[in-house]
C-alpha cells in the first residue's frame, strides 16, 4: 500500500485548498474524489461572493484551484472512499479500487441535496427533477415550473426562475405537485456525505462531523473541512478557510 503524509477525502473547495496548504508545507498528499473536482459549486454559473473575482463560474473557479494544487505536487485520484480505519502506521484508507496508508486524514466530503419524498417523487412522475435552477432553468423558458422547499435556497431558486418560467409555483415538502408544472426544482436542504465515516469520528444528529474552528474531530489525526463540519455558515470562503486550518493542524499533528 502506498503511504502519504496526508490523505484528503473530497476535491471540493475545502479539500483542494487543504491540498494546497499541505503541499506548501512539504508534506506528501493524496486527494481522493468520487465524482469530479469542485463539488457542488461546479453547478453554479455565476459566483459573486468570492474575493477577487466579482463574477466567476463554479467550474472555472474549481478548475483554477485544482490546477494550483496539482502544480504544487498534490496527487489527485478519482476513486470512491468506502472506509477508513485506525492502524499502527496511522490510517488505512480503503477505496473501491485499492488501499492507502496516511499519517493523517482530512474529511472534506461536503453535503448532497436532500431528495424529494417518495410521495412527491411519485407525483412528479416523468417530469424532470432538478436540484439546480441556475443549471437547468433555461430549459424551461416560458413554461410553468415548481420549487419545493421553504428556506433561503428555495427563495433564491424562485427569484431566479421568475425571470425565465411563465409561472413559478412554490410548495413545501410533501405538498402535491401542480399538474401543469413541467419541471420540479428541489431546494429542501442538504445531507452531509459522511455515512462511510460514522465509525471513525463523532457525528451530530444530522450527520455532520462534530468539530470546532480548529477542525479537529473526536479522533486524533482526523480533521474535517467544509460543508460536512458542524458550523453556522457554509459558504465558499468558509470552506476554503476550513481547508487551510485543517491542513495546518494535520501538518502540526504529523510534526
Amino acid at each position: 500500500m502506498k503511504k502519504y503524509d496526508v490523505i484528503i477525502v473530497g476535491a471540493g473547495i475545502a479539500g483542494l485548498t487543504a491540498a494546497i496548504y499541505v503541499s506548501r508545507a512539504g508534506k506528501s498528499v493524496l486527494v481522493l474524489e468520487s465524482t469530479m473536482q469542485g463539488g457542488q459549486i461546479i453547478n453554479t454559473i455565476n459566483i459573486e461572493n468570492w474575493p477577487g473575482d466579482f463574477k466567476v463560474s463554479g467550474a472555472e473557479l474549481s478548475q483554477k484551484i485544482y490546477k494550483q494544487a496539482e502544480e504544487l505536487g498534490a496527487e489527485i485520484e478519482f476513486d470512491d472512499v468506502t472506509g477508513i480505519e485506525k492502524i499502527a502506521e496511522g490510517f488505512k484508507v480503503v477505496t473501491e479500487d485499492g488501499e492507502y496508508i496516511a499519517g493523517a486524514v482530512i474529511l472534506a466530503v461536503g453535503a448532497e441535496p436532500r431528495k424529494l419524498s417518495e410521495k412527491q417523487t411519485k407525483d412528479a412522475g416523468k417530469r424532470p427533477i432538478s436540484y439546480c435552477a441556475t443549471c437547468d432553468g433555461a430549459l424551461y423558458k416560458g413554461k410553468p415550473v415548481v420549487v419545493v422547499g421553504s428556506g433561503n435556497t428555495a427563495k433564491h431558486e424562485m427569484e431566479y426562475l421568475q425571470n425565465i418560467a411563465s409561472k413559478v409555483y412554490h410548495i413545501h415538502h410533501d405538498d402535491p405537485i401542480p399538474e401543469d408544472a413541467e419541471a420540479v426544482f428541489v431546494a429542501i436542504g442538504r445531507v452531509p456525505a459522511t455515512g462511510n465515516f460514522a465509525d471513525l469520528v463523532d457525528l451530530d444528529e444530522h450527520g455532520y462531523v462534530i468539530a470546532g474552528e480548529d477542525c479537529k474531530t473526536s479522533t486524533p489525526g482526523v480533521f474535517v473541512a467544509g460543508d460536512c463540519r458542524t458550523k453556522e455558515i457554509r459558504q465558499l470562503v468558509t470552506a476554503a478557510a476550513d481547508g487551510a486550518v485543517a491542513a495546518m493542524e494535520a501538518c502540526r499533528y504529523l510534526g
